[in-house]
């Protein structure tokens, strides 16, 4: 498998959670320089781990003109963007009997938004490149019917999803490819705080979502374009 040419330019959001960080791992031991974006700040460990890349704290990604500048210092600083990688968002377990439409408005704002506006802001870095690629964390619970307590988050994911079509026709001339990948119970520290008695072993490793993602970005998938990849372990 040819994976993404070294020295490509990849943008991933989210960037310091435990899967934005794989993802950054995969794709920064293939070659790649990062552009690596969160709301949250780098620790000291991840500026020393990615150093020479470009790390970009405190950084609002439902805001349209703040991503743009994001994305416009990533292109600056290494003359262009060829894959953009969005992982920000967020997980809020509330049934609708006592829960909020803030909830709602959250999870649309962390899930759904955020990837709308990096797309819309790298697109024309993209577009100058003459090639590309994007890809979308979905989720494998969207995919089915959702859960009881799973309305917000799942609604946001699907529309995830939609966007992720959507785009894939808006471009499939324009050779930019935009796809999905759609995750089961990720192996995360939290979630083994959260769910101490599941079997850890059926969930998905982060790491195994990245190959999944920088496959995507490669040479070999310029022929994938609007689909949702389920990588759901033994979930």
């Amino acid at each position: 498998m040819r994976e993404a040419s070294p020295d490509r330019v990849v943008v991933v959001t989210g960037a310091f959670g435990v899967l934005g960080t794989a993802v950054a791992r995969a794709f920064g031991q293939a070659g790649a320089r990062l552009g690596l974006i969160d709301v949250a700040q780098p620790s000291v460990e991840l500026q020393r781990e990615f150093a020479g890349h470009l790390l970009l704290g405190g950084a609002d990604l439902a805001n349209e003109e703040a991503t743009r500048k994001a994305m416009a210092a990533i292109a600056m600083r290494f003359g262009g963007i060829d894959v953009l990688v969005n992982v920000a968002g967020g997980f809020r377990w509330e049934k609708i009997e006592g829960g909020t439409l803030d909830t709602w408005d959250a999870l649309y704002t962390m899930n759904l938004r955020s990837a709308v506006v990096s797309c819309k802001c790298a697109l024309p870095a993209l577009l100058e490149r003459g090639t590309g690629r994007i890809v979308n964390v979905g989720a494998g619970a969207a995919a089915t019917r959702a859960a009881v307590g799973m309305g917000a988050y799942t609604a946001s994911k699907a529309g995830v999803q939609r966007l992720t079509e959507a785009l894939a026709e808006e471009l499939k001339d324009r050779r930019v490819t935009v796809n999905a990948v759609l995750p089961g119970t990720i192996d995360t520290p939290r979630n083994r705080l959260d769910m101490p008695q599941a079997d850890f072993t059926r969930w998905v490793a982060p790491e195994q979502i990245a190959r999944v993602i920088v496959f995507l970005a490669s040479d070999d998938a310029e022929a994938i374009t609007g689909a949702s990849i389920p990588v759901m372990g033994r979930g």
